[in-house]
């Protein structure tokens, strides 16, 4: 096989999936997917069982795991046909946590299903008990709504029933809209992309340099393996607590397990010895399991050889253990929703932790190991929201231009706004004759309702109703006392919101050097929101963003400092907050110091209450929440 030509492959089939999340990052609706970038997409070999073939650089806790989706999709709803499209999020049938929705179309050449793309993406909120859909919960079904696999679009007619039921679940039903809507569009360009590959170079030797991209992917996997020394290395890590604080173990630390065991090419990973199951939200399923430890192997791999295309090929020289019932592999209906994205942090940590024993020189100290997780969520005290659809009575459509220019057969008295749409003809009755003088200005004896134009005929008085109150500002811009549905202009106005972000730390210090700050780590890999866009979003204002100086753990090389963020907010909200490495930091390797514990803070009329790692708070306007997140563990003896 020729290495130019397969290389050329190799970053074709990632630049699909590169230009599905330019799509659905451009037209998603929410924050979190077009600001924090948290979505993932995927190329697949079609057949029996799919095989991932292209991943983009997007979050690796996603791309993991997609796998075990498709497969999914596929054992569910097969046989898939040409404009199919699955939907799914159930973590107990091929998802992660319900947050996580995942989208997989076939992509048909010459009649054959030859790929597969996926697009996963965390949307905002998907119901359940609390606001951003991460509550601490105690079983599924308090998470949000459950979507086994099932067609969404059939044979390129989308499923509305299926829709409507989506949307009818959650708290903001216009950004889940926008935001699958994003999802379908990503698809498209998916299909587009894959179709001009097999265009430009014939099905027969596209579907060859893929194959031959799997079994590469799956030689360079075992050269690395084959680099560490043989042994058993074995590590131990434990999570905080689960936010349940059980009468027999409160809040105690949730052990996890590994031996990571290694003989020639080949690599086990077995977590015997890993608690049970808990009754808080911090069990992941087994696909999140096997994504840490890709994300591990991935790592080293790369760091031993320089190159390994991702894909399913990655996955073959390694056998993952998981104890049935255990945290790593809960039975349904236990909660899930931070298994993703906490739990997921110290598998990482184990792992690399049992790694330092064959690798000294090559493996970093322990990251923030935590992904900060706030969500929060409520009402806009007088907020009105999005312009209306065009269905909308004219009254209704007040605030920015073009919803206030109704069509040029509206009724007179609709024909509110910018010319020439309030300018009837010359043979007009007079009350119809509104616009430019002389036609709105009837004499001074006329009804007031009648008196509309320029100044002052069109000033009611302030008792009058929102609709007669039309013209220039500020008329149509009621007090902030006025009731909600008067409320009407700009977004976010009036709309209930939930906000989901996760905040970076200090990375662990390795041999080579500091460990970095500020930054999303390991199983995270988005953005942080701009502060502007979440300003501008919802009623809060970020008070502090900044590093957290000194918070990173001594060591030859010191590791990164964490984050200060504190949010003021400006209406009553009711916030979640789930957070690891509150009680013990991340470990230092080679003599390094651990770096500082995170510590969350309530700050309410002048008084500061500090604030478990896990905890749902019902919110006051004017109250501040401030995260200050770990620093990274050094590596080697302080000098």
């Amino acid at each position: 096989m020729d290495a130019a030509t397969l290389t050329i492959f190799n970053h074709l089939f990632a630049s699909v999936a590169e230009e599905m999340g330019v799509t659905l990052g451009r037209a998603a609706y929410s924050p979190n997917i077009k600001e924090r970038l948290d979505y993932s997409c995927a190329v697949f070999l079609g057949g029996e069982r799919p095989a991932l073939l292209a991943q983009a650089a997007h979050i690796p806790v996603h791309l993991g795991a997609m796998p075990a989706s498709v497969r999914a999709a596929v054992a569910a709803c097969a046989p898939l046909r040409p404009g199919d499209v699955v939907i799914l999020n159930d973590p107990y049938q091929g998802g992660n946590h319900l947050p996580d929705i995942t989208l997989v179309s076939p992509v048909f050449t010459a009649g054959v299903a030859t790929f597969l793309i996926a697009s996963r993406a965390h949307h905002a909120d998907v119901g359940g008990m609390s606001p951003g859909s991460m509550p601490l919960s105690t079983e599924l079904y308090q998470e949000g709504i459950i979507i086994p696999p099932l067609k969404l679009v059939d044979a390129g007619r989308r499923n509305d029933a299926l829709w409507q039921l989506i949307l009818r679940n959650v708290r903001t039903p216009w950004e889940r809209d926008g935001d699958l809507a994003a999802q379908l569009a990503a698809h498209a360009t998916g299909a587009a992309r894959l179709a001009e590959i097999v265009g430009r170079y014939g099905l027969d030797e596209t579907l060859r340099q893929a194959r031959a991209l799997l079994a590469y992917a799956e030689s360079l996997t075992h050269a690395a393996i084959a680099r560490i020394p043989d042994g058993v290395y074995r590590f131990e890590d434990a999570l905080d607590d689960d936010g349940q604080g059980a009468a027999s173990r409160p809040d105690a630390p949730i052990p996890i397990r590994v031996a990571v065991s290694v003989s020639g090419e080949a690599l086990t990973v077995d977590f015997a010895g890993t608690a049970p199951a808990v009754a808080g939200n911090l069990n992941a399923v087994p696909a999140i399991v096997e994504s840490a430890v890709v994300y591990c192997l991935r790592c080293v791999a790369l760091a031993l050889l320089g190159e390994l295309p991702m894909n399913q090929g990655v996955f073959a020289p390694l056998t993952v253990r998981i104890p049935p019932g255990s945290l790593l592999d809960p039975r349904p209906p236990h909660a899930v929703a931070a298994g993703n994205v906490e739990t997921a942090q110290r598998v990482v940590d184990v792992v690399f932790g049992a790694l330092a024993a064959a690798l000294p020189d090559l493996i970093p100290a322990a990251s923030q190991g935590t992904m900060n997780n706030l969500t929060f969520g409520g009402h806009s005290v007088g907020r009105v929201g999005n312009p209306p659809s065009q269905n909308a009575k004219v009254q209704e459509r007040v605030g920015n231009p073009s919803y206030n220019q109704p069509s040029q057969n509206a009724p007179a008295q609709e024909r509110v706004g910018n010319p020439p749409y309030n300018q009837p003809s010359q043979n007009a009755p007079v009350q119809e004759r509104v616009g430019n003088p002389p036609y709105n200005q009837p004499s001074q004896n006329a009804p007031v309702q009648e008196r509309v134009g320029n100044p002052p005929y069109n000033q009611p008085s302030q008792n009058a109703t929102v609709q007669e109150r039309v013209g220039n500002p500020p008329y149509n811009q009621p007090s902030q006392n006025a009731p909600v549905q008067e409320r009407v202009g700009n977004p976010p106005y009036n709309q209930p919101y939930a906000y989901y972000e996760t905040i970076g730390g200090g990375a662990g210090a390795g041999p080579a050097g500091d460990g970095a700050s500020g930054i999303h780590v390991h199983m995270s890999n988005t953005r942080n929101t701009p502060v502007e866009a979440l300003e501008y979003s919802y009623p809060i204002r970020v008070e502090t963003y900044a590093l957290r100086r000194g918070s990173g753990g001594r060591g030859r090389h010191s590791g990164g400092d964490g984050l200060v963020r504190a949010i003021r907010f400006l209406s009553p909200a009711t916030a979640t907050i789930t957070t690891e490495r509150r009680r013990r930091g991340p470990y230092g390797l080679g003599g390094g110091e651990a770096g500082a514990p995170g510590r969350n803070t309530l700050l309410r009329e002048g008084q500061a209450v500090e604030l478990p790692g896990k905890v749902t708070l019902a919110l006051e306007a004017g109250d501040v929440i401030r995260l200050e997140t770990p620093g990274g563990g050094g590596w080697g003896e302080p000098g």
